[in-house]
């Protein structure tokens, strides 16, 4: 007899566990990635200073893209496609940054390497 209340018991707990875990998992998933859209929007915004839509304009263009599908994703109340196209826009934002930055430092290493080799020349033309 004791054995068949166990047996109930322990099944009855399964059940409450794995009932409790739809619930919190259901709870994690209902709410707006409003921290993610935040960082999102501050990764377009720091790559567009930096000038990524003039040097990664291909880059910009897909974090925008996947920004607005975010914004329409979470109006929708679909928090997860919400969150994971807001983490994609800001990983596209970044990828601009760098590009555009390192666009700009070798634009400034030819511009050097044309100012020296203006130098070299004017110095030859000296002798």
């Amino acid at each position: 007899m004791q054995k068949k209340t166990f047996l109930k018991s322990s099944k009855f707990l399964l059940s409450a566990l794995a009932a409790s875990s739809v619930l919190v998992l259901a709870g994690c998933s209902s709410n707006p990635p409003t921290a993610q859209m935040a960082v999102a929007t501050q990764a377009i915004n720091a790559a567009e200073t930096a000038g990524a839509t003039e040097f990664a304009p291909v880059e910009m263009q897909s974090a925008r893209k996947k920004m607005n599908d975010a914004e329409k994703a979470e109006f929708k109340k679909e928090y997860e496609e919400a969150q994971r196209l807001a983490e994609q826009a800001e990983w596209d934002a970044r990828v601009a940054e760098r590009k555009a930055q390192a666009e700009k430092v070798q634009r400034s290493v030819d511009d050097a390497k044309r100012g020296v080799e203006a130098l070299r020349n004017e110095s030859l033309r000296g002798k």
